[in-house]
């Protein structure tokens, strides 16, 4: 059962709660990308354990009222990992779990990317790699000149317009804007360090004024102490480098690029939600 606080917008979780919760999205994710036929699951598993802390223990937010001017907010510059977004905000009451199973279907609410057209909760349509961030950006400059206490939370792979993005959040000195690399090390066609090479990060944000925590991505207390540090991080934005493990949860996934954009069929899909139950 969710704990909700309407004061104060916060759910409230443990760390062995989180964990626990995790791997339920984790098996709600399986079950909308076999049902779809299609999906992104490497980058939604890799993504679960950040998102399941930001929005069960670290955001304030109100499925019963999503434009809650109050609200922090969350966007998902990686749009192709929507499935761990959808599974989410359903599970926290933005929108009836059934929805989940009408994923990728034609004109349904939860499309390949997020759409904030069809979606409640989610804050911007992303799919255009690495726009997200620039999103992000605008929106917490709107904050600051709004004289809101809000603060913008944004998951970025490391494509596109990432980097005149990253100077624009120094330049205006974001320090209510904290971003999340979800760094699995791998990408639809293999390892990053064979194709693109876009390392070393840490020393990359560093030179682009931003204030830089590398943490183990699947480690919930590393997850919370970064998220609480960032809030006492002022005069510049925050990127918390978080090393993943790309299908993380279902063994035969993970570390797999072949698993960036493929649904598995049914065999593969009942050994995926067998594992994922043992940790329920």
């Amino acid at each position: 059962m969710l704990f909700f606080s309407v004061l104060v917008g916060y759910f409230i979780m443990n760390i062995d709660e989180l964990k626990r919760k995790a791997y339920e999205l984790r098996i709600d994710i399986i079950e909308m990308i076999y049902n779809a036929n299609s999906g992104h699951p490497g980058g939604s598993l890799s993504a679960i354990d950040i998102m399941t802390v930001l929005y069960y223990k670290i955001m304030r937010h109100n499925p019963e009222e999503p434009n809650w001017p109050e609200r922090d907010r969350f966007i998902l510059s990686k749009g192709h990992a929507s499935p761990a977004l959808y599974a989410v905000l359903a599970d926290t009451g933005y929108f009836p779990k059934e929805e989940l199973m009408h994923f990728r279907k034609a004109n349904a609410m939860l499309q390949g990317h997020p759409s904030y057209l069809k979606t409640p909760g989610v804050e911007d349509s992303t799919g255009s790699l690495g726009q997200g961030l620039s999103f992000a950006c605008g929106v917490a400059i709107a904050g600051k000149l709004d004289k809101r206490d809000y603060n913008v939370y944004c998951m970025i792979g490391e494509e596109g317009q990432i980097w005149e993005a990253a100077m624009n959040g120094a330049r205006h000195n974001l320090d209510n804007l904290c971003v999340i690399l979800d760094y699995n090390h791998l990408q639809i066609d293999g390892n990053i360090y064979d194709i693109k090479r876009p390392q070393p990060f840490v020393e990359k944000w560093l030179s682009f004024g931003w204030n830089v925590m590398e943490i183990d991505g699947h480690n919930y207390e590393e997850i919370v102490e970064a998220f609480e540090a960032f809030k006492s991080v002022k005069g510049k934005p925050t990127i918390i480098v978080a090393h993943t493990i790309k299908g993380k949860g279902v063994s035969f996934m993970e570390n797999q690029a072949d698993w960036h954009g493929k649904a598995p069929n049914k065999e593969q899909r009942d050994i995926a939600i067998e594992e994922l139950k043992r940790y329920v």
